[in-house]
């Protein structure tokens, strides 16, 4: 996996996501062939990656010295010259290895699809290659092929299947890639003479590319990886390739401009939909490959609404699974998996084949679609239950055939509409801890009225649950706890971590920026609207929550906006935050000058 990959995405496109969508045009017939190929992917939302290959021997550790960063990365981190890493193919003997175990493990998590490497970045080909002997059939001793074993444990167990394939960073040749090679820096082995990259596309890469899609029974889905130091040249030759399989998907990595058929964030959420299709791949702990210290292992219920949550947007989750050196799944990851897999046993309608949630914010949790013959079902995905014995749904206008409880649909719930919104009884018991799936299923046609904050008594109050976190790749996460007016954002302490709210005014004006925060040391932000910067310093407020002034805005017409918390690096210390809230001044400064003139007073400037 590379180290970062970060999709940004524009205020336009994630405001057009939270708005009714006008009717699409009529579609081509390029554009139908497309969504005919997409239809299998778009529906399964859950796969599994998969990590392999010699990094898992040293497991993140070398020479008894652990080595920071993730362990796929091990040979580039630890600066292992070439022929010194090709070492561990003579001890690499993954007997443990089951293709069937795994397959049958994915398909109980409710996985309908897996991409496993075939190359990563160290050179190492996972399978059986002719194009070059350092490959796990030629170069170990364990002499099998396990992605052909896999590939037909899949075709067993009607698993669709795809190859990751690491195009331009290949460590091992001389005419691969690497991190900072557009900077000139060399390669840190001085034993490896570089040759020019067609060299090692057209010797290695090309071919190994043809050979998995050739030999493995027809691949689903071809993933690449990292264009560090990739050319359009080289991206031609390998897209001529993948052209030859036009039923195959291909992921948006291999050359800086080729968007392929989905996009790929790493390691975060996306807040909103995005408009086109899109993947989240993301690990269980930090490492993408098996690291034997990597203890930072994500609860299982934690994992169940991240699925949750990237179905509500339309998106898929590709979750990541590092085996060892041995060929056997940590115990952790099966431990996860198979929580994930109780769960959707019975809850698993209301992610496949679903669409995007029609609501701007559920604060107590996310909602799935899916059209059904005369009307659609509204799955409630509800991960705080209600203490008041009420779950409101804001802003739902539709005729309402039946609510009941997907696990057991034979305990239904009493509802009644309180003016646009319906209120469903609740009952005390909690059905899931982990997240409930209440169906309200609907006939003809539904009206979605949006819940987006807007101007109200002069304030916009933006609470905690309202917020869109945008989370780096890597490090800490900051998160939402709890719902409502109690609702906090808590282990804000990355400073690339930034917060965001939309809202909606109807008045132009200006505008006081005021938040309820706890500080424990000082630090700085700079509050961001409409392209606009300034700077709030915060100070310590000893561990109480208290209302901090962070400026002004001003906002010169009505309509939809974004306002955003992005902290200053260096100047981070981290915070909590329950509200901000926008209150408009009663007078502007033009309207202050006029009745200062009218009184007689003749200021210069308005303090």
């Amino acid at each position: 996996m590379k180290k970062r990959f970060v999709i940004t995405v524009g205020i336009l496109v994630a405001l057009l996501a939270c708005s009714p969508q006008p009717k699409q045009p009529e579609k081509d017939e390029a554009t139908m062939k497309h969504d005919q190929k997409m239809e299998w992917w778009r529906d399964a939302r859950f796969g599994m990656f998969i990590h392999w290959g010699l990094y898992a021997e040293p497991a993140g550790e070398w020479k008894g010295e652990r080595i920071p960063g993730i362990s796929e990365w091990i040979m580039y981190n630890a600066k292992i010259p070439v022929q010194e890493y090709e070492k561990l193919a003579e001890t690499f003997n993954p007997v443990k290895f089951n293709a069937e175990e795994w397959v049958k493990l994915a398909k109980y998590a409710g996985m309908k699809y897996i991409v496993i490497t075939s190359k990563h970045h160290d050179g190492f080909a996972m399978f059986h290659s002719l194009a070059s002997k350092y490959n796990i059939v030629d170069a170990t001793p364990f002499d099998r092929d396990p992605l052909k074993e896999l590939a037909e444990a899949c075709k067993k167990y009607d698993m669709r299947l795809g190859f990751y394939y690491s195009q331009a960073q290949d460590w091992h040749e001389p005419g691969g890639t690497y991190w900072n090679i557009e900077e000139g820096k060399p390669h840190w082995d001085p034993d490896l003479k570089r040759e020019p990259l067609m060299n090692y596309i057209n010797g290695k890469a090309v071919p190994q590319v043809k050979e998995i899609l050739e030999n493995y029974g027809g691949l689903d889905i071809l993933w690449w990886d990292t264009p560090r130091g990739m050319t359009e040249e080289a991206a031609q030759k390998l897209q001529a390739v993948a052209d030859n399989y036009p039923d195959l998907i291909t992921n948006n990595r291999l050359y800086d401009s080729w968007p392929g058929d989905f996009s790929t964030p790493e390691q975060h959420i996306p807040p909103t939909g995005l408009g086109y299709d899109w993947e989240v791949c993301m690990t269980m702990n930090t490492s993408w490959g098996y690291k034997w210290y990597d203890e930072n292992w994500k609860p299982g219920k934690d994992l169940v609404k991240m699925l949750v949550d990237i179905a509500s947007k339309g998106g898929n989750f590709l979750l990541n699974v590092g085996p060892t050196a041995e060929g056997e799944f940590p115990e952790p990851s099966v431990e996860r998996l198979k929580e994930i897999g109780d769960w959707m046993q019975q809850n698993g309608e209301s992610i496949y084949g679903t669409s995007a949630s029609p609501f701007f914010k559920l604060p107590w949790g996310r909602c799935t679609t899916k059209k059904v013959k005369g009307g659609a079902n509204y799955y409630l995905h509800v991960f705080d239950w209600p203490k008041d014995g009420l779950l409101t749904v804001p802003g739902f206008k539709a005729k309402i055939k039946d609510v009941y409880l997907l696990s057991n649909p034979n305990q239904h719930f009493a509802w009644k509409f309180d003016g646009d919104n319906v209120q469903i009884h609740a009952p005390s018991v909690i059905f899931n801890e982990i997240n409930t799936v209440v169906v309200v299923q609907t006939h003809g046609p539904v009206e979605v009225i949006s819940n987006m904050p807007g101007l109200k008594d002069g304030s916009v109050m933006l609470p905690a649950d309202f917020a869109d976190i945008y989370n780096p790749g890597y490090g800490e996460h900051a998160e939402i706890v709890g719902s409502g007016t109690k609702s906090v954002i808590t282990n804000w302490v990355d400073a690339n971590t930034r917060i965001e709210w939309m809202f909606n005014v109807s008045e132009a004006g200006k505008y006081k920026v005021e938040a309820l925060v706890k500080v424990s040391e000082p630090c700085s932000m700079n509050v961001v609207f409409d392209s606009k910067s300034q700077t709030a310093e915060m100070h310590t407020n000893e561990d109480e929550f208290a209302l901090v002034h962070l400026g002004e805005i001003e906002i010169t017409e009505a309509g939809d906006k974004v306002i955003s918390l992005n902290p200053v690096a260096g100047q981070w210390t981290g915070m909590e935050l329950m509200y901000l809230e926008l209150v408009k001044q009663e007078l502007n400064i033009q309207a202050s000058l006029a009745k200062q003139k009218h009184d007689g007073v003749n200021f210069e400037t308005v303090r």
